[in-house]
């Protein structure tokens, strides 16, 4: 087996640990085993534990904000409420696929610890540019208080996280549906409408 699959295939099992035992419930040697790899073999690769997660979360955000850059591009000539709906439908879709691994991060962001701000300052810095960006120019020329954005941009925020703040609702096959494109595509549209709801309403309050 390649050196990049051996490396790949170990995050994969740490991640599904993680998400199922948390960081500190979970040994390099369950890794290990799960992976079916030498406890030495990640050391060699990851140094320790703690390496390993770094790794692991270098991973997710830098493909993560690749993907974003990328539906940013391909849309830079649509209005901004369609460049809006996009952007959310493409972060939903990569946070459901990559759901485990999602939970566990958000799970830790509640955490204070130097981890969790490097991650910040990072990561969540850009992505939270890039969302408020495109917001703003969705509500460019609204009538609202400054204030009153900022408690919307907060909504916007929380809908793109709720789902994997709360995993045990993935039993609920009602939501989720069998299928995981199922949920992608209708909590995207949930999120279009309210995205049209407040669009609409800013054009016409206050008329």
């Amino acid at each position: 087996m390649k050196n990049n699959e051996t490396k790949q295939k170990v995050m994969d099992a740490a991640c599904q640990l993680f998400y199922s035992k948390g960081y500190h419930g979970t040994s390099v040697r369950d890794i290990a085993k799960k992976a079916s790899v030498n406890v030495s073999l990640i050391n060699y690769y990851f140094k320790s534990k703690q390496g390993l997660l770094e790794s692991a979360v270098v991973f997710y955000y830098e493909a993560y904000l690749i993907r974003l850059e990328h539906v940013l591009e391909e849309t830079e000539y649509l209005p901004a409420i369609e460049r809006l709906k996009q952007f959310v439908e493409v972060i939903i879709q990569y946070k459901h696929e990559q759901h485990q691994f999602t939970c566990f991060i958000l799970r830790e962001l509640t955490i204070d610890s130097v981890f969790v701000r490097e991650m910040m300052v990072t990561y969540l810095a850009k992505e939270n540019h890039f969302i408020s960006k495109l917001f703003g120019e969705v509500m460019a020329g609204s009538k609202h208080s400054h204030t009153d954005r900022k408690f919307l941009l907060l909504q916007l925020k929380g809908l793109l996280i709720t789902p994997y703040m709360s995993p045990n609702d993935s039993k609920n096959r009602e939501i989720w549906g069998q299928d995981p494109d199922q949920f992608v595509t209708k909590y995207s549209k949930t999120i279009h409408q309210w995205i049209d709801y407040i669009a609409n309403e800013h054009l016409h309050s206050y008329r």
